[in-house]
């Protein structure tokens, strides 16, 4: 790893709280800006309002991440596969947003990935954003089939950024569906930008691609200035998915 980062003191920090990251612009070759210090939730809203976002293996300290290119997705990009909108358009699945949130984000560390040993979403991580959640900063999709949850996703939201995280699906295409009906959730809400941290060819074939850090950097910014909402978004959007489907198929 070249240009290792020094593990520097990172304080506990309440949602109120705030911390400046050293620079994304400072970081190493692979992306990273810092590591070491703790999740708590002054800490990861600081991380993510400043381009960066944590990415560790359990064997290892936190190290916080800014990589260049960064991947993105803008909701009027999204492509939907012909093979998915036949799916969509059979109704076999329903969605609910912030229902089961803890069993989203287990299941995403539960699921194996390819050329991956072990799970990035550590126990830590789980305790962690399931108290961002409990803020109303973090969300998830809940996707079903006849009562059964069948996949989903999750993210952090501020401003009019979406900083998704991982996903699931336990029948086929059902975290596809699910990530194809919260981008036209979020686009309907004004949401500018879904962060996506790093290539994956899934999310490419979505629409999603690279961008430099520089433009990311100053995406987010922007984006920022809209208000967050913050809050159970099953609670805030009581008209979702219904709406967001009849205005789709």
């Amino acid at each position: 790893m070249s240009g290792r980062k020094k593990e520097i003191h990172f304080p506990y920090l309440s949602e109120e709280e705030t911390f400046q990251f050293p620079s994304p612009l400072t970081a190493t070759r692979e992306g990273i800006v810092a590591m070491g210090g703790n999740l708590s939730p002054g800490m990861l809203l600081s991380a993510y309002s400043q381009g960066i976002f944590p990415w560790y293996s359990e064997d290892s300290p936190i190290l916080w991440w800014s990589p260049d290119p960064r991947f993105v997705l803008f909701p009027p990009e999204l492509h939907v596969p012909r093979s998915l909108e036949k799916v969509l358009r059979k109704r076999v699945f329903t969605f609910m947003l912030d229902t089961r949130f803890v069993d989203v984000i287990t299941a995403c560390s539960r699921t194996p990935r390819p050329d991956q040993d072990g799970t990035w979403i550590t126990d830590e991580m789980i305790d962690a954003y399931a108290e961002l959640h409990r803020l109303g900063y973090a969300h998830s999709l809940e996707v079903y089939r006849e009562n059964t949850l069948a996949g989903g996703l999750y993210g952090v939201s501020l401003g009019s950024v979406f900083f998704g995280e991982s996903m699931f699906s336990w029948e086929p295409n059902a975290s596809k569906a699910g990530l194809v009906v919260l981008v036209r959730f979020l686009q309907g809400k004004g949401f500018q930008l879904i962060d996506s941290q790093v290539y994956t060819d899934h999310l490419a074939r979505f629409g999603a691609r690279n961008i430099s850090r520089v433009e990311y950097l100053t995406l987010l910014k922007k984006a920022l200035k809209d208000p967050t909402y913050k809050g159970a978004w099953n609670t805030l959007f009581p008209e979702f998915p219904a709406l967001i489907l009849s205005s789709m198929y």
